[in-house]
C-alpha cells in the first residue's frame, strides 16, 4: 500500500505540475484574447450588475437567485485555500507569489465567466422541476462527448468522498487544538448541520449561504483591516515585497527558508487556480440553478466570484501575514499556522486560535454544504435521482470518518481525481468558446438595447 501512495503522489505532483499550469493558464488566456479581455474592458458594467444589484429580486426562470447562486459557489471556495493556501504560497514562493497569484486571478475571470455562460445556456429541469446543469450537460449537449461527459461525473462524485474527508479533518483538528472537542463531535455536529440543510435542496442552500457566507467574509476582513490598521506602516512595504520578489529571487530570513522566481511563478499560480476554482467545472453547477434573463449576466458573477475570493480576500490574508512578520516566524512545514500567529499579534495566542477556529468552521459547513450539493448531481445525472439520495448518505457517513481521520488513504486521490475534472472540463470550455463569444457579443450589442432583440432568453436556450 505504501508503495502503491508513492506512485499515486508522483503522479499527481507531475499532473499538478506544468501541464496543469499550461491547460488552466492557457485556457484563461486563450479565452480572454477570444472575448476580447471583456473583463477590463467592461469591469465597471460588470460590477454594476453584481454589486450593483446584489440584493435585487429576479422573477425570470430558475430555482434560486442571482446572489444565491453566487453565495453558494463562493462556500465551495471560501475557506482553507484562503486561510490556509496562501501562507503556504508565501511559505514556499515567498512573496512574489501573491503577485502571480493576482495574475491567475485576472486570467481566471474569463475561465469563470465562461463556464457560468455555459451552465447555464445548456441547463435542464430535472423531475422536481428544480433546473440542472454543469459540465457534464454542456459537454454531451455542447459537443456531443456523452462519454467524456459520464467519465466527468463520475470522477466528480467520487472527488466529493475525498474533498468531505479533508474539509471534516480539517475543522475537527482546528477545533480540537483550540477548544479540545473530540473530532468525533465535531464530525457529528457538522454531519447534522449539512444533513438538515442539503435536505432542503439548492434553494434552501441559496438561502444559508446568502446569510452565512457575507457575514463570514465581513467578520475575517474586519479582523485582516484591525491588524492592518494598527501594521499600516508596513503596508507599503508588503507591497514592495510582493512586487520585488515575483521578478527576483529572495534570500532566507527567520523561519522562512528563501525561494527563487520559478517558486513563486509556480506557487502563486497553483495556489490562485486552487483558490478560486476557475476551469475546475464546479460553479456553473450552482450558478446553473440561478434565475436569469441572459447567460452573460450570470456569468458577470462568475467574475465577481474570482475578484472577492483572490484580489480581496487572499490579498487580505497575504497582507496579514506580510505585515506582522508571521512569514518570517514560521516554518513551511507549518504555513498554516501563519494567520493565528498574525491575528495573535493584536489579538493575542487564545482569542486569535479561537477567532480563525470559528470562522474555519462556518467555512467548512458552507463549503462541505455545497460540494455534497454538487455530487449529488453527478450521481442525479448519471443514474438518475434515487440514486443520489443514497450519494448523500455516504457523503454523510463520509464527514464523521474524515473528521476522526478514517480512511486517510482515500484522501491521497484527492487531487488525482481534481485533475480528472479539470482536465475535460477546460477542454470543453475551450472548445465551446465560440458560443461563449457569440451569447456575450449577444448581450453587449443587442440585449443592451432592448430585450426583444436578443438571441438568449432566460432558460438560456437559443431563440432561432
Amino acid at each position: 500500500m505504501e508503495q502503491f501512495t508513492e506512485i499515486i503522489a508522483k503522479v499527481t505532483e507531475i499532473v499538478w505540475g506544468l501541464p496543469m499550469i499550461i491547460l488552466l493558464l492557457g485556457g484563461g488566456v486563450f479565452l480572454t484574447l477570444k472575448l476580447g479581455f471583456f473583463q477590463f474592458r467592461h469591469l465597471p458594467h460588470i460590477l454594476g450588475e453584481t454589486l450593483g444589484k446584489m440584493f435585487k429580486k429576479s422573477d425570470h426562470p430558475g430555482s434560486v437567485s442571482p446572489f444565491q447562486a453566487t453565495t453558494s459557489a463562493l462556500a465551495a471556495t471560501m475557506g482553507a485555500a484562503n486561510i490556509v493556501g496562501v501562507p503556504v504560497a508565501i511559505a514556499l514562493g515567498g512573496p512574489g507569489s501573491i503577485f502571480w497569484m493576482w495574475i491567475v486571478a485576472l486570467i481566471g475571470m474569463a475561465t469563470k465567466y465562461s463556464e457560468v455562460v455555459l451552465g447555464i445556456r445548456y441547463r435542464e429541469t430535472n423531475e422536481k422541476n428544480e433546473y440542472v446543469g454543469g459540465p457534464m450537460y454542456y459537454i454531451r449537449k455542447g459537443l456531443g462527448w456523452k462519454k467524456v461527459a459520464y467519465f466527468f461525473a463520475f470522477a466528480l462524485m467520487l472527488e466529493i468522498i475525498a474533498s468531505t474527508m479533508v474539509q471534516a479533518n480539517s475543522v475537527a483538528e482546528t477545533i480540537n487544538g483550540s477548544f479540545g472537542i473530540s473530532p468525533l463531535w465535531t464530525g457529528l455536529v457538522v454531519m447534522l448541520l449539512v444533513g438538515m440543510v442539503i435536505i432542503g435542496g439548492i434553494k434552501l442552500i441559496g438561502k444559508v449561504t446568502e446569510k452565512l457566507i457575507p457575514v463570514m467574509i465581513l467578520a475575517y476582513i474586519t479582523g485582516v483591516l484591525t491588524i492592518l490598521i494598527i501594521n499600516i506602516s508596513e503596508v507599503p512595504q508588503a507591497f514592495l515585497l510582493i512586487f520585488e520578489y515575483a521578478f527576483q529571487p529572495i534570500s532566507a530570513a527567520g523561519g522562512f527558508l528563501g525561494a527563487g522566481v520559478a517558486a513563486a511563478i509556480r506557487w502563486g499560480l497553483a495556489r490562485g487556480l486552487y483558490s478560486n476554482e476557475a476551469g475546475m467545472g464546479t460553479a456553473p453547477i450552482a450558478h446553473s440553478a440561478a434565475k436569469n434573463d441572459h447567460p452573460a449576466r450570470q456569468g458577470f458573477w462568475g467574475v465577481f466570484e474570482v475578484i472577492m475570493d483572490t484580489l480581496v480576500v487572499c490579498t487580505m490574508t497575504a497582507m496579514a501575514v506580510l505585515t506582522t512578520g508571521a512569514w518570517k516566524e514560521v516554518g513551511p512545514d507549518s504555513a498554516a499556522d501563519m494567520v493565528p500567529t498574525a491575528f495573535a499579534t493584536i489579538f493575542g495566542s487564545s482569542l486569535a486560535g479561537s477567532i480563525i477556529s470559528l470562522i474555519l468552521f462556518f467555512f467548512v459547513i458552507t463549503t462541505v454544504l455545497i460540494i455534497v450539493y454538487y455530487g449529488e448531481k453527478q450521481a442525479e445525472f448519471l443514474f438518475g435521482r434515487k440514486f443520489s439520495l443514497f450519494m448523500r448518505y455516504v457523503y454523510l457517513v463520509a464527514i464523521v470518518l474524515g473528521a476522526i481521520g478514517g480512511l486517510k488513504f482515500i484522501w491521497q486521490f484527492l487531487d488525482l481525481l481534481l485533475a480528472m475534472i479539470v482536465i475535460p472540463n477546460m477542454i470543453a470550455v475551450v472548445f465551446l468558446s465560440k458560443q461563449v463569444k457569440s451569447i456575450t457579443d449577444d448581450y453587449f450589442k443587442n440585449y443592451l438595447h432592448g430585450e426583444s432583440e436578443s438571441k438568449y432568453r432566460g432558460n438560456g436556450e437559443h431563440q432561432e
